[in-house]
C-alpha cells in the first residue's frame, strides 16, 4: 500500500492552514523537536492521528522510563508497528473465519437445495 504523499519541511507554522487545495500543514512538535508537514489528508485526521502519536510517545516514556528522545521515538515507532502488525493478524484471522463461515453455509444451503430438488422430483416422479 502506498503511502500519502506527504511533504516534511522545516519552516515554522501555525497548527494548520491550508497551503494549497486539498492540502494542509500540521505543525509537529514532539520530543523536544518541531517541525510542519504538508499533507493531503482532513485536518481533523490530522490532528487526531498527532494526538495519539503524542499518547503513544507518552505511554512509552511512562512504561519505559527513557528520557533520549530519539530512543523513545524508536522504541515508540517500534511499538506501534507491532500493535499494527497484531491489529493485521486480527483482520486476516477474522476474515479467514467468515470465510469459512460463508462455505459452511453455502454447503447447508447446496444441501437443502438438493433435498427440495429431491422431493419436487418425488413428487412428479412418482
Amino acid at each position: 500500500m502506498p503511502l500519502p504523499e506527504t511533504e516534511f519541511k522545516e519552516s515554522p507554522s501555525e497548527s494548520q492552514t491550508e497551503t494549497e487545495p486539498g492540502r494542509h500543514d500540521l505543525r509537529i512538535n514532539v520530543l523536544g523537536t518541531s517541525f510542519s508537514i504538508t499533507a493531503g489528508e482532513d485536518p481533523a485526521y490530522l490532528d487526531e492521528v498527532l494526538a495519539q502519536y503524542q499518547v503513544a510517545v507518552a505511554n512509552t516514556q511512562g512504561i519505559s522510563g527513557m528520557k533520549d528522545p530519539l530512543t523513545v521515538a524508536i522504541l515508540t515507532g517500534f511499538l506501534l508497528c507491532d500493535e499494527i502488525n497484531k491489529l493485521k493478524m486480527q483482520v486476516e484471522k477474522e476474515q479467514a473465519q467468515t470465510e469459512l463461515q460463508r462455505k459452511a453455509e453455502t454447503q447447508e444451503l447446496n444441501r437443502i437445495t438438493q433435498n427440495i430438488i429431491a422431493r419436487i422430483d418425488q413428487i412428479f416422479n412418482g
